[in-house]
């Protein structure tokens, strides 16, 4: 584990902009216009507004901020927005680190959809965008989330709690810092904590269930990762039937077209029509 950089004294606030920005995408297959309609209908029921601000207040917590005020917003025909205006705890930020560890796993908590929220001159955001293809009948659930922070505590910190709140099969991920702080001797810092890897702030049992891949560009305090379930369980993705009701040719065309779905999102290009794609 890498180990802390030594404690700075500011001349002032510390003006890092810590983003963390990350895509979550749940897949299934839903073969009919009702089992489609289905699976919007529970999507956007499981990730409703009333859950975003649930997660997004244990987010404040874990990273030492303060809410102040909290708006959302469920809209019609499926969807979800929540704002919230929130200051970093100068007490709570003082007695937490942005040690290369995992931060705190998720309680037992429902799951997300669309949400915004300030951390004084930061935000934590959270948008849902579930889309089908009538054609294949694949579905897809995508989560946008985005947590900046100003000051002390990078929301790295809240990153394991995150994971633990969606059932994901891809997650991409993206930590920037920037912008720079100044000591009381003048010297600019453009980052105030070591960090060698996104992963580093991964569990134990997500990295387990996930490969992972990571870019970094270190000299621009860039960090990319991003990770899709290694094992494949066909029931996993079947919407309103099982893989018990499926003949066999069915059953191999259907897992073709998820593991074609999986390995595009991961791989973020489209791949070759006649690429097999095995267990």
């Amino acid at each position: 584990m890498p180990t802390p950089l030594k404690k700075l004294r500011l001349h002032g606030f510390n003006n890092l902009t810590k983003t963390l920005s990350f895509n979550i995408y749940d897949v299934c297959y839903a073969e009919s216009e009702a089992q489609r309609d289905a699976y919007i209908a529970y999507i956007d029921d499981a990730y409703n507004a009333a859950r975003l601000t649930a997660i997004l207040t244990d987010v404040t917590e874990i990273i030492g901020a303060n809410i102040l005020n909290v708006a959302r917003q469920d809209y019609e025909p499926q969807g979800a927005s929540v704002t919230m205006l929130i200051s970093e705890e100068p007490v709570a930020a003082e007695q937490l680190t942005n040690y290369a560890k995992p931060g705190p796993l998720a309680k037992p908590v429902l799951a997300p959809n669309a949400v915004v929220a300030h951390l004084d001159k930061s935000h934590i955001t959270v948008h849902t965008y579930p889309e089908t293809n009538p054609a294949t009948g694949i579905s897809t659930f995508r989560a946008d989330i985005d947590v900046s922070t100003c000051g002390r505590i990078s929301p790295l910190r809240a990153l394991n709690y995150l994971i633990h709140s969606f059932e994901s099969d891809v997650v991409i991920m993206d930590y920037r810092v920037r912008g720079f702080t100044r000591d009381v001797k003048g010297r600019k810092h453009f980052i105030d904590h070591n960090i060698a890897s996104i992963q580093n702030y991964l569990s134990q049992d997500t990295q387990d269930r996930y490969q992972m891949v990571d870019v970094n560009v270190y000299q621009e305090n860039l960090f990319h990762t991003k990770m899709v379930l290694k094992h494949f369980q066909m029931d996993d993705y079947l919407f309103c039937i099982e893989e018990k009701d499926l003949h066999e040719p069915d059953k191999l065309h259907i897992e073709r077209l998820l593991r074609r779905e999986l390995s595009e999102i991961f791989y973020g290009c489209n791949l070759g029509r006649d690429l097999e794609f095995g267990g």
